[in-house]
């Protein structure tokens, strides 16, 4: 009876080596593709970490300062931000009481998203995972941006804003080809078509 359980027990070790060498020799091909390419994954994130810190800090900045135009000590550059906003909005300094400002915010970041989740690629798990806590974190932003000054609020649609506008251009043929960018097999030639079959076909499903 022991023969078979040995048998077992180096059966499952070569397959082990196997896999071992198999992601060893993986991992290997990948480095030296990154290095003859140039594309290491870290440089695609690397936006990220310059954009979130400022993001960050001129929101704070923009909440010092709204705090700070109440107060009758204040510069009169800092007071205007009382009265410096225009249509439902005259005062920066206090929260979008219609919430138009913050479900703007969501709907802008929730269509970001699936303009990403709606690619010819295949997402991994990872990134579907990614995506998902993006949605929620799109959803979470809309109570938040409702209880901030609208200056903060309206900071924050704006880079939503220009990061849609971004996405939409670098799907644009003639702004890539214009700009050099080598066109992959997933390109398609009709991009925003497809977007929006895309989008109609995933919430407006016809029955």
């Amino acid at each position: 009876m022991k023969y078979p359980c040995m048998q077992s027990k180096l059966g499952g070790l070569k397959r082990w080596l196997v896999s071992f060498h198999f992601r060893k020799n993986l991992r290997r091909i990948i480095s030296e593709l990154y290095v003859r390419d140039n594309c290491h994954p870290f440089k695609t994130s690397l936006l990220i970490w310059v954009q979130l810190p400022l993001w960050i800090f001129i929101s704070i900045a923009l909440r010092n300062l709204s705090l700070a135009a109440s107060e009758t000590a204040a510069e009169p550059a800092v007071q205007d931000l009382a009265v410096g906003g225009v249509l439902w909005f005259p005062d920066l300094t206090l929260p979008d009481s219609t919430w138009i400002l913050p479900i703007s915010l969501g709907l802008i970041n929730l269509l970001i998203v699936e303009i990403f989740a709606l690619r010819r690629i295949e997402l991994s798990k990872f990134q579907k995972y990614v995506t998902y806590m993006i949605r929620g974190i799109s959803v979470l932003m809309v109570p938040i941006a409702a209880t901030v000054p609208s200056s903060m609020a309206l900071y924050w649609l704006t880079s939503s804003c220009v990061g849609l506008g971004q996405n939409l251009l670098l799907r644009s043929p003639s702004l890539r080809a214009l700009c050099r960018i080598p066109k992959m097999k997933s390109d398609s030639d009709t991009p925003f078509r497809d977007l929006s079959a895309g989008i109609v076909a995933k919430y407006f499903p016809r029955k």
